[in-house]
Parts: C-alpha cells; sequence; structure tokens
C-alpha cells in the first residue's frame, strides 16, 4: 500500500449515523436533532441530492417547513467535517460512507441516472495536488469529477 492508503471501513445505515456523529462531535461540534435528520436524508437517498431536495425530506418528516439555507449551513458544516461529500457540478451533496478517513474524493457522476460514485486514488489526487504547487498554486480542495455512464446505464 502506498503512502495514503488503508483499508476502508465503509459504513451504511445506523453505524453510518454513529460514525458521523462520532466525527462531528471529536470536531468538538454537536451533533442535534435537526443536523441527525439532515445527515439521515442525506444518506438515505443515496445518490446526490440538493439542499432543496433534503430541506423537502427533512420537513416531511418534522413536520413543519425547513428552509434550504438552514439545510446549507448544516452542509457546510458536515463538508468541512467530512461527513458530506459535495457534488460540485451537480451543487449536490452525498454522504461519506467513511467519515474518519481524510482523501480528495473523485467523483464518477452518471448523467442518466444521476447516481454518483466515489472512488479514493491518491496517487491521482497527489498528482494534481503537485501539479498545483508546481504552478504556484495552493491547493486546498482538488474536486475532480469524470461524468459518463454507469455499468447499468451503458
Amino acid at each position: 500500500m502506498g503512502k495514503h492508503e488503508h483499508k476502508h471501513i465503509e459504513a451504511s445505515g445506523a453505524s453510518l449515523a454513529r460514525a458521523a456523529q462520532g466525527a462531528l462531535e471529536q470536531a468538538g461540534e454537536a451533533w442535534t436533532d435537526m443536523r441527525a435528520q439532515i445527515f439521515d436524508a442525506v444518506a438515505e437517498i443515496g445518490k446526490p441530492a440538493s439542499a432543496y431536495e433534503i430541506a423537502d425530506i427533512v420537513s416531511r418528516k418534522r413536520g413543519k417547513r425547513v428552509a434550504p439555507n438552514s439545510v446549507y449551513r448544516i452542509l457546510d458544516l458536515f463538508v468541512a467535517n467530512n461527513l458530506v461529500r459535495r457534488v460540485e457540478s451537480a451543487n449536490a451533496f452525498v454522504a461519506n460512507s467513511h467519515p474518519g478517513c481524510l482523501h480528495d474524493c473523485i467523483f464518477l457522476i452518471c448523467d442518466s441516472c444521476g447516481n454518483a460514485v466515489h472512488v479514493d486514488n491518491d496517487l491521482l489526487s497527489d498528482g494534481v495536488r503537485a501539479a498545483a504547487e508546481a504552478a504556484g498554486f495552493a491547493a486546498e480542495r482538488p474536486v475532480i469529477e469524470v461524468r459518463g455512464k454507469c455499468p447499468e446505464c451503458q
């Protein structure tokens, strides 16, 4: 294994929510009911979802309207703490199935069904960071997205 490589412990369902809660609390942030509901909605959708879609789901579950700007603030917190990944080209969010691992994320996004799979390839992302550094640029968060068709839609 390379310098960044390790085995991921992929979580889902209740174990994913517990992992996300633990990571957020370890970062010194509170895991509130609203944050839990927003995280659960992102995780349940299973593909990139907008803040508006997430707000609709949480609003239905709470029985009252949740403003998308409130959802955006929580999603920004989740992204900053590696609980959720942002799919930039779709302005959408997906749950990170291994919130304890820090990687530059590479998304493979299907233009037909909208699903996104994230892969970790530190060799590729390290190359992107090195290219940025060689150009005198301090890369904070490389974004790599590949659009195409997933195996099911081909």
